[in-house]
């Protein structure tokens, strides 16, 4: 592997001979600093009330529309009522889809989501179950 070839910088950057070192070093700096820094005492001032604007990138999130919570009281409804019938098989599927919906919100309780979808998946198990058995039973009959 060949070494890089690093080329010496054009005779218009090379420091001329015999210039005047910086302050601050008694042999001088190697290099210059790059900006100048404000010494008087306006940059230790509180800054005006004017001067501070939202930003484009980072809106706040606003608190309007919860769907979590909402997510989760669905799922309660739908288990407690396929623990006895099957028909809470609705409210289940739109307890699991409200719950996906705000597990993908950045403003929603992952917590509270998060068992909203475990409650509606178990209660969607549960009524589709009892819809399995009463099927069965009908066909028994019929």
């Amino acid at each position: 592997m060949t070494e890089p070839r690093i080329e010496g910088p054009t005779p218009e950057v090379v420091r001329p001979e015999g210039s005047a070192s910086l302050p601050g070093a008694s042999k001088g700096y190697g290099k210059l600093p790059t900006g100048p820094v404000p010494t008087d005492e306006t940059r230790f001032t509180a800054p005006e009330a004017d001067e501070f604007t939202p930003h484009e990138w980072a809106p706040e999130p606003s608190d309007d529309g919860r769907l979590a919570p909402w997510a989760l009281f669905a799922a309660i409804v739908a288990l407690a009522t396929s623990m006895f019938v099957g028909w809470g098989i609705p409210v289940a599927i739109v307890a699991v889809i409200a719950s996906i919906m705000s597990l993908r919100s950045p403003v929603e309780v992952r917590g509270v989501a998060v068992w909203a979808l475990v409650l509606g998946c178990c209660a969607t198990l549960f009524s589709a179950g009892w819809l399995i058995w009463a099927t069965m039973q009908f066909e028994m009959m019929g």
